[in-house]
């Protein structure tokens, strides 16, 4: 009898162990099915205040010196109020744009009354935006040639310019067009085929994308030293991304990587303008990021992935690097379970982060030190709330369920996602550089893949150049031009690269004459 006892209980607490195995499969399932759902027919953001009903509206009290700075790319708790005011021409058009004068006389100046002649009292001026389309042209360079009559010596003729592509037909100025909608704009070359083609040109697009080899070979010493630049600064942000790569050899296409690499201290009023290196490579491995970051000794603000833990490493021979994890990763996790379950627990960690952010919110465009110090007074208690809520809910989940999965990666990487408390420098997480991984997503949705790795590396050098040239505020295609120009003329020598770092570049003043043979 006391065996047939024992028996049952074992059986029933096997029944019960997999019970409990059965539903947090369930609970899985139904969680994927319903992120299925999410992304078909609901929200992609991961404010709260969309996320959870109740968080529509915090009182911040006055958040002026907020609205002048930029927020972070998914803030979830700074109010509509805090939003920066709209940036419109309304009422008047930039002063800098040129004016064409379109005068319109009456049909007779002759008074109507007396025949004498009437005299002007005023004027009304309206304005409206014009544009001209862009026009084909073609740049006939003549180069006279002179001989003495008297002795009949020597021919003078003026040396031929300098081009990028040596008996081509294209002008610099034409492929800075070409490269500049491709890298800046993300249109593909056989588009641009297309539209070229309704002007009468035609221009395959193997040849357009050969102008675009010649563009990234000119331009290999300048990203080079962007790149250098980079990583001289005390800290960087770190991503990747998948780039698949046609692979000639077998015919199929094989998937790489780019790696970017990306400095940006305007949250804090920092030296480091904002930038980003992309990084063509074969690997996804430690091996590879340790590699391209051989040298640095610094603060990498990185998300959660394996391979950036092994630059923690005290061996490691430039020194061990600080690793900055986000935690915008982190409660990515809770608010997609929160979106599928509605949980009343996550529900509280979602909470803590949104008040994280709200306190970033606040402080975002003061001085490092300012932020160290606000966020030891208003950041770190609710941290440590969020540790104790961690720590009180894992013992009692089941160790499947996805929540306890999610509790213990943020136990894994707690070190890093508080190290933002320490240093005023750092941001609470990583989207400054997933934001530039948007153009990269854009480019190759619409290429689907780089012809081969020189294509890849191409991709990688203008890529990296004319988003730069975005995040600092300039037109791509006006700063691609003017920095061919000058490299290809010889204008600017190899050791003085750096004036034509996007955040270093100043337009040159030309001649029409000298615009035109470009």
């Amino acid at each position: 009898m006391t065996d047939t006892l024992e028996n049952l209980a074992k059986a029933l607490e096997a029944m019960t162990h997999r019970v409990a195995e059965l539903e947090a499969e369930l609970e899985a399932k139904n969680r994927q099915l319903n992120t299925y759902k999410a992304m078909l027919f609901g929200s992609r953001t991961e404010k709260a205040r969309v996320v959870l009903d109740e968080q529509g509206c915090l009182d911040l009290g006055d958040l002026s010196s907020v609205a002048s700075t930029p927020l972070a790319a998914n803030d979830d708790s700074a109010p509509k109020m805090a939003k920066r005011k709209a940036r419109r021409n309304i009422g008047a058009l930039p002063k800098h744009l040129p004016r064409v004068i379109h005068l319109i006389e009456p049909a007779s100046t002759q008074c109507a009354c007396c025949q004498g002649v009437m005299h002007k009292i005023g004027e009304d001026i309206s304005e409206a935006l014009d544009i001209v389309p862009a026009i084909l042209r073609v740049i006939a360079t003549v180069r006279p040639k002179y001989a003495c009559r008297t002795c009949e010596g020597g021919v003078v003729q003026a040396p031929a310019p300098r081009r990028m592509i040596e008996g081509g037909m294209a002008t610099t100025s034409f492929i800075a067009w070409v490269v500049s909608q491709r890298f800046a704009w993300y249109l593909p070359v056989y588009r641009q085929a297309q539209m070229l083609s309704g002007h009468g040109l035609q221009i395959d697009r193997s040849t357009l994308s050969r102008m675009v080899k010649s563009a990234a070979w000119w331009l290999d010493g300048l990203f080079d030293r962007q790149l250098k630049f980079v990583h001289s600064q005390a800290r960087i942000y770190v991503d990747e991304t998948r780039m698949p790569v046609l692979d000639p050899g077998r015919g199929k296409v094989r998937i790489d990587q780019f790696w970017a690499h990306g400095i940006d201290d305007r949250p804090w009023n920092g030296p480091a303008p904002p930038g980003v290196c992309y990084i063509h490579a074969a690997s996804r491995s430690g091996l590879e990021i340790a590699e391209q970051l051989r040298s640095y000794d610094g603060v990498l603000q990185v998300d959660g992935y394996g391979a950036y833990k092994h630059l923690a490493n005290p061996g490691r021979g430039a020194g061990p690097i600080q690793l900055a994890f986000c935690l915008a990763h982190l409660r990515r996790r809770f608010v997609d379970l929160y979106k599928s379950t509605k949980s009343p627990l996550t529900e509280q960690f979602i909470k803590l982060f949104g008040e994280i952010y709200r306190i970033e919110a606040e402080i975002r465009g003061t001085s490092a030190e300012h932020r160290r110090r606000f966020r030891q007074e208003q950041s770190r208690p609710v941290m440590e709330k969020l540790k104790a809520l961690l720590d009180d809910t894992l013992p009692r989940l089941s160790t499947k369920s996805t929540l306890a999965e999610h509790i213990r990666y943020a136990h894994d990487h707690w070190h890093g996602l508080i190290l933002f408390l320490e240093d005023g420098r750092i941001e609470v997480d990583n989207n400054m550089i997933e934001r530039q991984m948007r153009p990269i997503a854009l480019g190759r949705r619409n290429s689907l893949f780089a012809g081969n790795e020189g294509g890849a590396r191409s991709w990688a050098v203008l890529a990296s150049l004319l988003q730069t040239a975005k995040l600092n505020g300039l037109d791509p295609f006006t700063w691609l031009n003017d920095v061919l120009i000058r490299i290809v003329s010889g204008e600017v020598k190899n050791n003085d690269l750096d004036q034509l770092l996007a955040w270093n570049w100043k337009p040159a003043v030309r001649s029409p004459q000298i615009d035109m043979a470009a």
